[in-house]
């Protein structure tokens, strides 16, 4: 019997010892350098449990072995207030670094991108043409009020909650615009405010011009100049609902709509498109200048001019770029078909 016991707590000492000895590995393979190369993306859905967890990290080559995963999550602690989302798992991370990660929440963000001068039904369009979102937009913002920037959203943001976002960043920005105005400026509210920004910002995509264009329209305002400007015909035709897809015609600069300021005095009731914060705040501070007149000037900028004369010498000049350019592009366009037909007729030989 003496000899029975002893080898029974021999046993029991052995299996102690494997116990522990599995422990130790346990812990070691948990806290030790995960088999990822490269970082990989993963999501964790809403409602996801531990165990859908570990197959879903299984899966993405973050971890070798759900079970170590599983085990070592409750046993530390670190399986309560995991979040779901998308999370972006670095190269090596280990059991605990994803786990510890997962209770931060998500650090991986997807891009929605609003370039200066998208009237609010084109970033309308493109939020609801993104797979990645829930919640459909079904009425237009107002024009003007979304804010131009690159937004950070996760899969599953909702819509709305997007653009409440990108009202609230404008409202800011217009605001503090307003706040700090020149205080001769002859607009009367921060709405007016932004119409002209919105038309600054059609007008010019270079940056440097966005003052200078600012001024041409304060001084044309100041002295009840019509403002007479393309992009406010456009957005009279098409109501910011895509691009026009040709040029415009006497026709257009001739029909009044509420927009055509080439037939209406002073601004538009409302802005022509979303304007950045820099053409907010041309529009707020325009520099001093006698300039009244500006046209392109075939460089991707303009040409400014004090007067009409100086103006319509400045309009000749561009006239002749364009002709200048449009018998540049026949001539190619001859030459490519002069080389279509003489292929076509070597290979027919």
């Amino acid at each position: 019997m003496r000899h029975l016991a002893a080898n029974v707590l021999s046993l029991l000492i052995l299996g102690l010892l494997a116990l522990l000895g599995l422990v130790v590995w346990g812990q070691s393979q948990f806290r030790a350098a995960g088999p990822l190369e490269e970082p990989v993306v993963v999501e964790v859905e809403r409602g996801a449990g531990i165990a859908t967890i570990a197959r879903t990290l299984e899966e993405a080559g973050a971890i070798d072995n759900p079970t170590v995963f599983r085990i070592g999550a409750r046993y530390s602690g670190l399986d309560e207030g995991l979040r779901y989302g998308e999370y972006e798992i670095a190269a090596r991370s280990s059991m605990e670094d994803i786990l510890r990660l997962m209770q931060q929440g998500s650090n991986y963000f997807r891009r929605f991108t609003v370039p200066e001068g998208w009237t609010s039904w084109q970033v309308v369009e493109a939020l609801n043409a993104r797979e990645d979102l829930t919640g459909e937009i079904t009425e237009i913002p107002a024009e003007g009020t979304l804010a131009p920037a690159t937004y950070d959203i996760s899969r599953g943001d909702d819509r709305l909650t997007i653009l409440a976002r990108m009202t609230e960043r404008q409202q800011q920005i217009l605001e503090a615009a307003w706040e700090g105005r020149d205080p001769d400026l002859p607009i009367e509210s921060p709405e007016e405010l932004l119409i002209l920004a919105s038309i600054i910002e059609k007008e010019t995509g270079v940056p440097e011009e966005r003052g200078e264009v600012a001024a041409v329209f304060v001084n044309r305002l100041r002295r009840g100049m019509r403002l007479q400007t393309d992009p406010t015909v456009i957005y009279g035709i098409t109501r910011g609902e895509g691009p026009l897809g040709r040029g415009l015609t006497r026709v257009d600069l001739t029909e009044r709509t509420p927009w055509n300021t080439y037939a209406i005095d002073g601004l538009p009731p409302t802005p022509i498109a979303n304007p950045g914060k820099e053409s907010i705040e041309a529009a707020a501070n325009p520099p001093d200048s006698e300039y009244l007149y500006f046209v392109a000037d075939g460089s991707g900028g303009h040409a400014f001019a004090r007067t009409l004369e100086e103006h319509n010498a400045n309009v000749a000049r561009w006239r002749r770029i364009e002709a200048q350019r449009a018998a540049e592009a026949e001539a190619a366009a001859n030459e490519a078909e002069a080389a279509a037909d003489e292929a076509d007729t070597a290979i027919s030989n």
